[in-house]
């Protein structure tokens, strides 16, 4: 055979391999795209006969019920109860929540800024927003709300004072209040209300700025970069970034807030989801607000999703330490969708991931336990990955930080006195009969006015178990029901005795605990939240050792892998 007819006849046989590979090809695909097609109308039908199904259930129950069904309180029931099995974070709104949740997310609305909270039969003051009207008007914080707009308010709901106060700005509202055993009538105007995202920001001393982020709502990156900026002007060398007890909000402020440390074009966080429209990446879009300055984020158990985004962004770039405790690992993207009749729902859509690719969600809704409860990521699925300069870091357990400090635990009679009240109420009777206390750093609570807290305590229904007293009384319970009680009553009574007379002491054993509490509660009178920040830089364990890292650029290089 010639080379030419060679060459021909290897062609053929190519094209021929060809032309039958492309036949196998595309019947491949015909059985996937018919396959897919049989499993699309499966799932259809499966979704229209329990559509069916629910319906029946639904009519049967109205119709047919021997007692008279609330239609609609009924299927908001089936409806939260079938978005439970899915994660805690899917929700279906009402009407009115859905007002509710728009006037979260956009941290606007009529109001007269304040909180409050429900005690017994009355609603008290809580937290004044200062500069609000309610501030303007001369609201405090411990004022017992008697009326509002002349109706009785005695017996209300929290929620309902928030219904009542709220409304157009410019309208006018009437509260009645008892203070100091006085009745106080208050005249003030409505206004139209901003939460803040960063709620502080000042000095920890001369070179370290202070910047507490406490929600992600609209603006949240453009409040932290006009922080930054403030405090620079102010002459700081090294900023602290809160984001401890933050839950998160909108992820693209948390994009954005990432963008004040970390140069253009960086990417933050990538979503993906079972649709393709969830699988989004978000980069920086502008150039740093600052990108040297040395940083230190605070996190704990309660910093999650968008906090989340942030801190472990920070980390994975190495730009600055991450101190505090392990965060929550929330590492779902949800999003809103409108539904009939004005309502809402809120479903997660996608998983997110930071710049080292891992995802930090904790719990894993999708295999639950045999109880129901949602599982953990074991420990063999916790993939390893590096940050910028190489240090390892796990996926799937939140994010540890770089500096884990341990908090001394809250000593029982400290819970208990922040429990019933006692401090709160002492503060409210304080800030009575003192007008003034000076500058909020150089107040402190002496051994004088610690003793007068503890006469005022002592006129009080003040009571409370701690652990020994609630293992004795288990002690005492079960001699009795053994027959015990007889040979044991005596020890019992002696062991009762010796704890009482501990007991006794335990307010001087925890002194400077109390001290510290009565400080914050008594200086949050005179100097609104701010005092809860600036009273605590002296004795916050995060913030002292931030204070400790950032001293130290030798520490600090270390720790975030720099050579």
């Amino acid at each position: 055979m010639s080379l030419t007819n060679s060459i021909d006849f290897s062609m053929k046989k190519i094209i021929f391999v060809f032309m039958f590979s492309r036949k196998k090809i595309l019947l491949y695909l015909a059985v996937v795209a018919l396959l897919f097609g049989f499993k699309q109308a499966d799932e259809y039908f499966e979704v229209s006969k329990n559509l069916e199904i629910f319906s029946s259930v639904y009519k049967t129950a109205h119709t047919d019920y021997v007692d008279e069904v609330k239609p609609g309180e009924m299927m908001k029931k089936g409806i939260d109860a079938m978005l439970a099995s899915l994660d805690p974070y899917t929700n279906f709104y009402t009407e009115s929540q859905a007002e509710d949740a728009m006037i979260q997310r956009s941290g606007e609305y009529g109001g007269i800024g304040c909180r409050s909270v429900k005690r017994d039969n009355y609603i008290f003051i809580t937290s004044i927003f200062k500069g609000g009207p309610a501030d303007k008007a001369g609201l405090r914080v411990g004022d017992k709300i008697l009326e509002i707009n002349g109706k009785s308010f005695v017996g209300k709901m929290d929620e309902d004072v928030g219904d009542a106060i709220r409304g157009a700005p410019n309208t006018k509202a009437s509260i009645l209040v008892e203070r100091a055993g006085k009745q106080v009538p208050i005249e003030l105007t409505r206004e139209e209300i901003k939460t803040k995202n960063v709620t502080y920001t000042g000095l920890i001393n001369s070179e370290t700025g202070y910047i507490r982020l406490d929600h992600f709502m609209i603006g949240a990156g453009a409040e932290v970069r006009e922080s930054l900026l403030k405090l620079k002007a102010q002459g700081i060398k090294q900023v602290v970034l809160d984001l401890r007890d933050n839950g998160g909000g909108l992820l693209h402020e948390a994009v954005n807030i990432v963008n004040v440390f970390i140069g253009v074009d960086e990417l933050v966080v990538e979503s993906k989801g079972r649709s393709p429209d969830a699988h989004k990446t978000y980069k920086t879009l502008d150039p740093a607000t600052d990108p040297n300055i040395p940083l230190v984020v605070l996190v704990n158990d309660h910093s999650a999703s968008a906090s989340e985004i942030v801190c472990g962004a920070i980390q994975d770039f190495d730009r600055g330490v991450v101190i505090g405790r392990n965060t929550f690992g929330k590492g779902l993207v949800q999003s809103v969708r409108p539904l009939a009749y004005r309502t809402q729902m809120k479903i997660t859509i996608a998983k997110y991931y930071i710049p080292s690719g891992r995802c930090i969600q904790l719990l894993d809704y999708s295999n639950r336990n045999v109880d129901g409860t949602a599982g953990t990521i074991p420990d063999s699925l916790k993939k390893k990955f590096t940050t910028r300069n190489g240090r390892t870091v796990l996926e799937g357990g939140g994010v540890k930080p770089d500096v884990v400090v341990a908090l001394a635990r809250e000593s029982n009679i400290a819970t208990s006195l922040l429990k019933s009240y006692l401090i709160f109420d002492f503060a409210t009777e304080y800030r009575s009969t003192h007008e003034q206390i000076g500058d909020i750093r150089s107040f402190k609570v002496d051994d004088k006015l610690f003793e007068e807290f503890k006469q005022y305590v002592s006129t009080k229904t003040f009571s409370y178990l701690n652990a020994s007293e609630k293992a004795l009384k288990q002690l005492r319970e079960k001699a009795k029901e053994e027959n015990y009680i007889a040979e044991l009553k005596d020890d019992i009574d002696k062991l009762e005795n010796s704890i009482n007379k501990a007991k006794a002491a335990e307010m001087d054993m925890n002194r400077e605990e109390i001290k510290l509490l009565l400080q914050t509660e008594i200086t949050r009178r005179y100097f609104y939240e701010d005092a809860l920040f600036i009273s605590s830089f002296s004795n916050d364990a995060d913030v002292l050792k931030a204070m400790e890292v950032l001293r130290q650029s030798s520490d600090y290089n270390t720790i975030l892998g720099k050579k």
